[in-house]
């Protein structure tokens, strides 16, 4: 059977990382004296950590801070992260169909795996401190045949990459931005991924019958 590989983002598109993430941001905030309104913070989840913090840190000690967060994030930030409706089912319908899952994040890779592995969710490789043309890169390195994501950026990437995006509409971004950023295809969640598997994995293929 003629392998293939499909992409998924991480936060709000396999995962539900809000809580973790929430909490990194207080103990942050309280080891730092800087204030940060979390729940703004979570709302809009999916950029690189480091534009985030320009909101909250003058951009001198972003680095810093940036710093003390990813030491923060592991005993914060991985025991209540969740599974979202469907991420199981959607990762082992590409497998059971002969194909490869990548995971593209902004996240730091090593961090995305604490989160893969804390929920059980087995993929084969992890592509981290990706982000807009950054995913788009790691589509095409993949020769990824679809990506699937929550936020615009993602199916930007998938547009830069020439691959159908699958849109998920449980992040920040609702079903009309996600198809005006060129979704072929937007899910209320993963439930329904498995639908949509073939046409992202013929589609692209079907150039010499």
């Amino acid at each position: 059977m003629t392998s293939f590989t499909v992409g998924f983002d991480l936060d709000m598109t396999l995962i539900d990382s809000r809580p973790g993430i929430a909490a990194t941001y207080r103990a942050l905030s309280e080891a730092t004296g800087v204030p940060v309104d979390v729940d703004l913070v979570v709302s809009r989840l999916g950029p690189p950590l480091e534009q985030e913090l320009l909101h909250w840190f003058p951009a001198a000690q972003v680095t810093g801070a940036v710093t003390r967060y990813r030491a923060l994030y592991p005993r914060y930030a991985i025991e209540p992260s969740r599974l979202l409706p469907g991420a199981a089912e959607a990762v082992a319908a590409v497998k059971k169909a002969g194909g490869r899952v990548i995971v593209i994040t902004a996240k730091r890779g090593d961090l995305a795996r604490l989160h893969l592995d804390h929920v059980g969710l087995a993929v084969d490789d992890v592509e981290g401190l990706a982000w807009a043309d950054g995913k788009a890169r790691a589509l095409r390195a993949a020769d990824a045949v679809g990506y699937v994501g929550d936020h615009i950026a993602d199916m930007g990437a998938a547009v830069a990459a020439g691959i159908p995006g699958i849109g998920v509409s449980t992040g920040p971004c609702s079903a009309a931005e996600l198809t005006a950023a060129g979704a072929s295809r937007v899910l209320s969640d993963l439930t329904l991924f498995a639908n949509c598997l073939p046409e992202i994995r013929v589609g692209p293929q079907v150039s010499d019958s």
